[in-house]
C-alpha cells in the first residue's frame, strides 16, 4: 500500500542560485553600472580645495642667471705664435691694456712687400711728373723759336717787297722768304697741336698712376693694421675671462683667445617654456622679491632648443650691488594684467588631468565625482576656472596617478 510522502521545507538549490545571481548584479550594477568606476580612499590622503572668486596675478616664476650684460670677445684676426702674455686669467684690465703679443712672418713679410710697391710707384709718379714738364718745357721752347722766325721773317718780307719795284731785290727771294714764313707757320701750329696731345694724355696716365698709387698706399696701411692686430689689446675696461694663450702656443686665424666681461653692468638670462613664447614681449617686467628690485625683458631669443627659448631681463634701476657671474636669483614674470576670475589652487593633478576634468567633492564630503571642465591661465598659486565649477565647490587638487581610470572616489572619513 503506497504513502504520500511529506513534503520538504527546505528552499530547492535553482533559488539560491538565483538569489545570488541577483545580489551579484545588484553590486555590479552599485559599482559599476550604475555608480561608474569607484574607489575608495582615506579623506586624509587627499588635498581637497575650494572655488574661489579672486584676482588671477598673470605671472610664472622664473630662475634666472646673472650674466654680463656687455661681453666682448678676443678673436686672433690673423692669428700667429704667442711671444709674451702680460696678464692672466681673470685680471681686471683697462681700455687699451696690452694682453697678448703674436708674431707673424708672412704678415710682416706682407707688410714690407707692400712699403716697396709704394714707394715703386711714387717713384713712378715722380718719373713722369718730370718728363711732362720737359715735355712741356720743349714745347714752349719750340713756339718761343716759331714765333721768333715768323717775326723775323713778316720784317725781312715787308722790306724786300719795296725793293722789288725798283729791282733791287728779286721776286724769287721774296717767295722763298713767304715759303719759309709758311713753314714756320705750320711747325708753330705742330708745337701746339702736339703740347696740347702730350699734356692730356701725360696728365691721363699720371692720373692713372696716382689713383694705382693710393689703392698701394690703402693696401700698406691694412698690411701694418694687420700687424697692428698681432698686439692683443683690451677693447673695454672689465675683467679677462676664458684667456687661452701660453708662450710659443700658435693660434689659427679667427680662433678665440678669450673675453672681457664689463662688471659693472649686468643682466639676467631665463630660459622658458616654449609654450610662454607668444604671450612674451620686450618690456614686459619682472619683480626680485629680495632685495625688492624690478626687471624688464630687454631681448627675447626665438630660437626653441629642448622645448625652451632664452630671454634677457635688465635693471630697470641701479642694480644691486654684490652681483657674480652665475649667481641665481627667483624672478616673478608678469605675462599681463591681473583680471577678476574663479580661481583653484594650482595642484599637481593638472599633470595627471591635463586641465580637462577634475574631480568635485560633495557638500557632505563622502564622495568625489569626475567633472568636465575647462581650465585656463596658470601661475605658481591659482589655475583660472573658465567652465565647470561654481564659486564655493571643493575639489581634489593632490595628484590623480590613482584616480585616472575612476568616475567616483568615496571619501572613507
Amino acid at each position: 500500500m503506497d504513502r504520500p510522502l511529506p513534503r520538504s521545507r527546505r528552499v530547492p538549490t535553482v533559488a539560491w542560485v538565483a538569489v545570488g545571481l541577483a545580489l551579484f548584479l545588484g553590486a555590479l550594477w552599485w559599482f559599476g553600472l550604475g555608480q561608474g568606476r569607484r574607489l575608495r580612499v582615506d579623506q586624509r590622503s587627499v588635498e581637497i580645495s575650494t572655488v574661489r572668486s579672486g584676482a588671477f596675478e598673470d605671472y610664472i616664476p622664473v630662475r634666472g642667471r646673472i650674466a654680463p650684460r656687455v661681453t666682448v670677445f678676443l678673436d686672433a684676426l690673423e692669428g700667429g705664435r704667442v711671444e709674451e702674455v702680460f696678464v692672466e686669467d681673470g685680471a681686471k684690465v683697462s681700455r687699451g691694456q696690452k694682453l697678448v703679443v703674436l708674431s707673424n712672418t708672412a704678415l710682416l713679410l706682407d707688410a714690407i712687400s707692400r712699403e716697396a710697391q709704394v714707394a715703386e710707384q711714387l717713384n713712378n709718379i715722380r718719373t713722369l711728373e718730370l718728363q711732362l714738364e720737359q715735355n712741356r718745357l720743349g714745347h714752349r721752347r719750340e713756339l718761343v723759336e716759331a714765333n721768333f722766325q715768323l717775326s723775323k721773317l713778316e720784317e725781312q718780307i715787308a722790306r724786300r717787297e719795296k725793293l722789288v719795284a725798283p729791282g733791287a731785290v728779286a721776286e724769287e727771294v721774296v717767295r722763298i722768304m713767304k715759303e719759309e714764313r709758311r713753314y714756320w707757320k705750320a711747325r708753330r701750329d705742330l708745337s701746339k697741336e702736339a703740347q696740347g696731345t702730350d699734356l692730356r694724355l701725360q696728365k691721363a696716365q699720371l692720373a692713372q698712376l696716382r689713383r694705382a698709387g693710393e689703392q698701394l698706399q690703402k693696401n700698406l696701411t691694412v698690411a701694418r693694421s694687420n700687424l697692428d692686430t698681432l698686439v692683443v689689446k683690451s677693447p673695454i675696461d672689465g675683467k679677462l675671462t676664458a684667456l687661452n694663450a701660453e708662450l710659443g702656443q700658435s693660434i689659427a686665424p679667427g680662433e678665440r683667445i678669450g673675453q672681457v666681461d664689463d662688471p659693472r653692468r649686468y643682466k639676467v638670462q631665463a630660459r622658458l617654456d616654449e609654450f610662454y613664447l607668444p604671450r612674451l614681449d620686450v618690456g614686459q617686467t619682472a619683480a626680485l622679491a629680495d632685495p625688492p628690485l624690478t626687471l624688464k625683458v630687454h631681448k627675447i631669443y626665438p630660437q626653441v632648443t629642448a622645448g625652451q627659448f632664452t630671454i634677457d631681463l635688465v635693471f630697470q634701476d641701479e642694480q644691486p650691488p654684490g652681483l657674480r657671474r652665475g649667481q641665481t636669483l627667483q624672478l616673478r614674470l608678469t605675462l599681463g594684467e591681473a583680471t577678476d576670475a574663479l580661481l583653484i589652487p594650482n595642484g599637481a593633478f593638472y599633470q595627471d588631468t591635463g586641465g580637462a576634468w577634475i574631480l568635485v567633492v560633495s557638500p557632505d564630503r563622502s564622495r568625489a565625482v569626475r567633472r568636465t571642465v575647462r581650465l585656463g591661465r596658470r601661475n605658481a598659486r591659482d589655475i583660472e576656472v573658465l567652465e565647470g565649477l561654481e564659486a564655493g565647490e571643493a575639489v581634489i587638487t593632490s595628484p590623480y596617478t590613482s584616480f585616472r581610470e575612476v568616475d567616483q572616489v568615496v571619501l572613507a572619513p
